[in-house]
C-alpha cells in the first residue's frame, strides 16, 4: 500500500511536468501522455528499486523521453518510406518569420534528439552531464547535438532588426 501511495505522490508531482518536457520534444498530447504512462507503468515493475534512486522522477522522464525519440524517429522514416513509394515528397515545414515567431514550430525543424536536448537543458535547466545519464549517451553527444541544434534553431529564430 505504501508503494502505490508513493508512486501516486511521484506522479502527481511530475506528471505536468513530463507532459509539458514531451510535448516540448515533439510529441502530440496524446502520444506524450501515452509515453509517459508506459513510462509508469515500467516504473511500478521497478519501484523496489528505483525508490532508492536521489530522483525517481529523472528516471521517468528518461525512459519517457528516449521512448518518444524513437517513437518519432520511426514515424520520421516511416513518412520517407511511403513518400518514397508514392512519389510525393515529404512536407516541410517553413520556418516561421519575423512577425509570427514561434518556438515549436522551429523545433520541429531539428530531429527529435537534438529537440530533446534542447529541451532538457533550456527548459527543465538539467546539467549536460544528467542530460546524458538520462539519455544513456556520452557527454560528448550531448554537446554535439546541443550545438547543432542551437546552430539549427538561430537562423529560425532570430528577429529582423527592422520588425
Amino acid at each position: 500500500m505504501e508503494r502505490d501511495q508513493d508512486v501516486a505522490v511521484l506522479y502527481r508531482r511530475s506528471w505536468p511536468r513530463l507532459i509539458g518536457v514531451l510535448v516540448s520534444i515533439g510529441g502530440s498530447r496524446p502520444d506524450a501522455e501515452e509515453v509517459a504512462q508506459d513510462a509508469f507503468v515500467k516504473l511500478l515493475g521497478r519501484w523496489e528499486q528505483i525508490s532508492k534512486y536521489e530522483d525517481p522522477e529523472a528516471w521517468v522522464r528518461s525512459v519517457a523521453v528516449r521512448t518518444l525519440i524513437s517513437r518519432l524517429r520511426r514515424q520520421q522514416v516511416a513518412a520517407r518510406a511511403l513518400a518514397k513509394l508514392t512519389g510525393r515528397r515529404p512536407e516541410v515545414v517553413a520556418p516561421p518569420d519575423g512577425a509570427a515567431l514561434d518556438v515549436a514550430s522551429a523545433l520541429a525543424v531539428i530531429p527529435p534528439a537534438q529537440r530533446a536536448v534542447v529541451v532538457l537543458h533550456h527548459v527543465m535547466d538539467l546539467p549536460l552531464d544528467q542530460i546524458a545519464e538520462e539519455l544513456q549517451v556520452p557527454v560528448g553527444t550531448v554537446k554535439s547535438r546541443l550545438n547543432r541544434a542551437r546552430q539549427a534553431l538561430q537562423p529560425l529564430l532570430e528577429v529582423p532588426e527592422n520588425a
